[in-house]
């Protein structure tokens, strides 16, 4: 029994404590406690929100705190938001991004007046897709700024709250939409797959070398650009058409027709090379006898001699 009342006292303290931790003071649309923002995204940030409340009224505020204290996410945000009395009260047209870095949770706390148009939905999406990214990488400049675009962006419609479609997805590049993502994608697997046939058809260790300089890039430009599933089909082709290559080559027939390939682009390339610097040494040295060589004004004998090989 008294372990039991130790127990309901010590609860009661932690409790007693969580509630006791004040409230932070309402500076600015921007309150960056945590100090985890630079001083131009604030100023910047400040700016943008100020302008959106002048011209809807709307009050979007953003805290950055170190530490929960103990409570959850969900009553912190309530709690600041009510004491700061967020949003105009005839409207309740308040929004709340909370973001507690030690406990690495966040939330967008809306006024009843916005959740027709910043639904659930949309904020449980721009914490997903733009929030959360960034910050696992500790970008939170870059985090707020896109999770700040976004809330404004739902409150005026223009951000959806679905996520993009399936090759919406896969086709996009850093953050390139569609269909610009296909354009970048498919101009960078092409010059991949020029870099893959010379390595592919490349005799000897160089051949060996290009395949692991490419394989480089094999691993992370078809998984930014395509996704894991379809840039982890394109390494697998890559690796299988390079090693089957090769063990193709390496077999008798596969040796005869490399030789045999080879010696054709050689004679080929030898071909026009020579016809190539024929005529332009002809016409270079004729071109030369016009400006300074001229004949005297003589004929033909009919002498001399003919032959052939």
């Amino acid at each position: 029994m008294k372990q039991i009342l130790v127990l309901l006292f010590l609860i009661f303290l932690v409790k007693l404590a969580s509630a006791a931790v004040p409230v932070p003071t309402l500076s600015g649309h921007v309150n960056d406690y945590a100090h985890v923002l630079s001083d131009e995204t604030i100023t910047r940030l400040e700016n943008t929100l100020q302008q959106h409340e002048q011209s809807t009224s709307n009050q979007i505020v953003v805290l950055t705190i170190s530490s929960l204290e103990g409570q959850t996410i969900e009553e912190k945000a309530n709690e600041i938001f009510n004491t700061w009395q967020l949003g105009q009260k005839d409207k309740n047209n308040g929004v709340l991004l909370l973001v507690a870095i030690e406990d690495r949770k966040m939330r967008i706390e809306v006024g009843y007046g916005l959740e027709a148009s910043l639904t659930d939905a949309h904020s449980a999406r721009i914490i997903r897709n733009e929030l959360v990214p960034y910050f696992k990488q500790f970008s939170y400049d870059e985090g707020i700024t896109a999770g700040v675009t976004a809330i404004i962006g739902a409150i005026q419609g223009t951000y959806s709250a679905e996520d993009p479609g399936f090759w919406e997805t896969l086709i996009s590049y850093e953050g390139i939409p569609f269909p610009e993502g296909l354009l970048v994608g498919g101009f960078v697997m092409f010059i991949l797959l020029i870099f893959t046939s010379i390595a592919v058809f490349t005799e000897g260790g160089a051949s060996w070398f290009l395949f692991l300089f490419l394989l480089v890039f094999y691993l992370t430009f078809p998984f930014a650009i395509f996704g894991s599933i379809i840039g982890f089909t394109i390494l697998t082709l890559y690796v299988g058409w390079f090693i089957s290559s090769k063990l193709y080559f390496a077999t008798s027939a596969g040796s005869a027709w490399l030789r045999k390939w080879s010696a054709k682009r050689a004679n080929s390339g030898s071909s026009r090379s020579y016809s190539s610097s024929s005529g332009s040494s002809y016409r270079s040295s004729s071109s030369s006898s016009r400006s300074s060589y001229s004949g005297g004004g003589g004929r033909s004998g009919g002498g001399g001699s003919s032959g052939s090989w």
